[in-house]
């Protein structure tokens, strides 16, 4: 199980207006202190808590923050609307498309998938494979 992910960001005051657009509606409370960015999944009292955690943080070597060629992180959406709306949220927010929302040939009949990148150049995709929406065959 992944326990968390950490991305690199050069302008934190940046990455928060962007992933605010779009963390909260998946459900991911934030905090900011002087490390950076914390996004944590909700956890109802007595639950335990729900992995992975989110953290866009400045580099710890001190150097550039760069994006991984090749890496992803994908998170699952409630429905095909909300990728939808949380595609165009984040790229309002400064973010850059890397696909408009859709079905994919490659990819199960259900998989709905967009893609962008955050202001620092990572890759994210939104998906959702709610088995009561249509999907790419019907």
């Amino acid at each position: 199980m992944i326990s968390y992910i950490t991305v690199g960001a050069d302008d934190i005051r940046r990455a928060k207006h962007f992933y605010a657009a779009f963390m909260p509606a998946l459900g991911y409370g934030s905090e900011e202190g002087p490390e950076g960015l914390s996004y944590v999944l909700a956890v109802p009292p007595g639950q335990p808590a729900v992995s992975p955690d989110y953290y866009v943080k400045p580099t710890f070597n001190g150097q550039p923050a760069s994006a991984g060629n090749g890496a992803m992180v994908a998170f699952c959406a409630q429905s095909q609307q909300q990728v939808r709306d949380l595609h165009a949220a984040a790229l309002a927010a400064g973010g850059q498309d890397e696909g408009q929302p859709g079905f994919r040939v490659a990819y199960g009949p259900r998989f709905y998938v967009g893609y962008f990148r955050d202001p620092q150049g990572n890759k994210i995709a939104l998906f959702s494979d709610n088995p009561d929406e249509p999907g790419r065959d019907g």
